[in-house]
């Protein structure tokens, strides 16, 4: 569990290093820098670089502080990657497992976590930022992937099958 706990954490508070060169209309997965949203991406398009290490976003789900307009801002290179590949076909065809390392949708973002359980049909992740345990449907959970020297890895599976 101890080198569980050091993936996570490395996971969570990681910057991205790439080398991938974004245009405008690219659409990106930004890192939110924010007590308790630590290792949670949001989802935005690009609308013009700022100099050679800031990117000018405007966020998908994020709204202005008035709520009336998608939210714009700029953000570091480090907080930018590409958004994952989808993953349909392996969600259908392997259920989670315990300890998989998921990102769930919730408060208009990617949430990084753990399948910490399962009741029924609604898996219990873990988010190690916030030390909240709480219970998802499937429809808004995917395999957690990482972005690293410009590519997509899919982590290895940590868990055991469920017991049904």
């Amino acid at each position: 569990m101890a080198m569980m706990s050091k993936a996570i954490k490395s996971i969570a508070f990681k910057k991205q290093q790439t080398t991938k060169v974004f245009q405008k209309g690219d659409e990106v997965e930004v890192a939110s820098q924010e007590y308790g949203f630590i290792g949670s991406y949001y989802t935005a398009t690009i609308i013009s670089s700022v100099g050679a290490y800031h990117h000018k976003v405007k966020f998908k789900t994020l709204l202005t502080d008035e709520e009336s307009a998608p939210l714009e801002d700029i953000v570091t290179a480090a907080e930018v990657r590409p958004v994952p590949p989808h993953q349909h076909e392996i969600m259908s065809q392997n259920n989670f497992r315990m300890y998989d390392m998921v990102d769930v949708f919730s408060n208009d973002g990617w949430l990084f976590g753990f399948i910490s359980g399962k009741i029924g049909q609604e898996y219990y992740v873990y988010f190690p930022t916030t030390a909240d345990d709480i219970a998802h449907p499937p429809h808004v959970l995917r395999f957690h992937q990482e972005w690293s020297n410009d590519k997509w890895i899919s982590l290895p599976r940590q868990g055991r099958i469920f017991d049904l």
